[in-house]
């Protein structure tokens, strides 16, 4: 299927591994210019070699990086000295630490909703007038499954997220809707990334069991018996931000291999 963004620009954050990377290739792969973000340079610089030597890009494809903290103003400065507009925006920011809520303090809950909640409505409200001048915009927002099924540790993140929920579900209903510009939610269950293996050595080191151990049982609790691929993850971004998708706006997309276990 040709998605018909071919040439577009995309901005796609948190993206010199796991998830982030992910949607950069699929989107990549798209013929989509991509400017990708993270905090450490070797590693970024390391995915965007990666990007430039994938042999399912087209050669028109154009991919840049730029080193800095997108959770900052001074980092969000610096994306956009090198590029003002983007068609396409994939907000992406390292989850909170897992914890006991009781011993998190007002800092904590701060750097929590700064990161997860505030940075992505303000590349939201920096990037979606061009995008509805121009007739086209894609936002997409990777949170998390627990903004629907909340997990009990990761109270910063179920946070957090929810407020970014629920303000997505209100601008994304706005005249925005008219003028082709889509906000979507997409929601990471377990995908075997690093993140998912930090929270699963947390798991381990408190409950003394072996982290395959640990591992096996979180996969025996999702119906697909497995983990998702950072490569799958993508290939749903993209699509989001495909032509196709253009009657798709305000929604929160769950891949999680069937895990949550409601109707709705």
């Amino acid at each position: 299927m040709d998605l018909g963004i071919a040439g577009k620009w995309a901005l796609v954050c948190g993206a010199s591994k796991g998830l982030g990377l992910g949607c950069a290739e699929a989107l990549v792969r798209e013929g989509v210019n991509v400017l990708i973000v993270a905090r450490g340079e070797e590693t970024l610089k390391a995915a965007a070699e990666k990007l430039k030597a994938d042999k399912g890009k087209p050669a028109g494809a154009s991919v840049q990086y730029v080193a800095a903290d997108i959770t900052t103003p001074e980092g969000r400065a610096a994306v956009f000295a090198l590029r003002k507009d983007f068609d396409i925006v994939v907000t992406n920011a390292g989850g909170p630490p897992p914890g006991d809520f009781r011993d998190w303090d007002r800092d904590a809950w701060l750097k929590a909703v700064d990161a997860n909640m505030l940075t992505p409505i303000e590349l939201i409200k920096a990037t979606v007038d061009g995008m509805a001048a121009r007739g086209f915009g894609r936002i997409v927002n990777i949170t998390s499954s627990s903004v629907k099924s909340p997990i009990d540790i990761l109270g910063l993140s179920n946070g957090a997220r929810s407020g970014l929920t629920g303000f997505v579900a209100g601008v994304a209903r706005t005249k925005l809707a008219a003028q082709g510009v889509t906000i979507n939610n997409l929601l990471p269950g377990a995908f075997d990334t690093d993140r998912l293996r930090g929270t699963m050595s947390g798991a381990a080191q408190k409950t003394g069991q072996p982290l395959e151990a640990i591992m096996d049982a979180r996969r025996k609790n999702i119906p697909a018996q497995r983990f998702g691929t950072p490569e799958e993850f993508g290939a749903i971004c993209a699509f989001l931000c495909s032509t196709h998708a253009a009657y798709m706006t305000g929604q929160n997309v769950l891949a999680d291999g069937g895990a949550y276990p409601g109707t709705y």
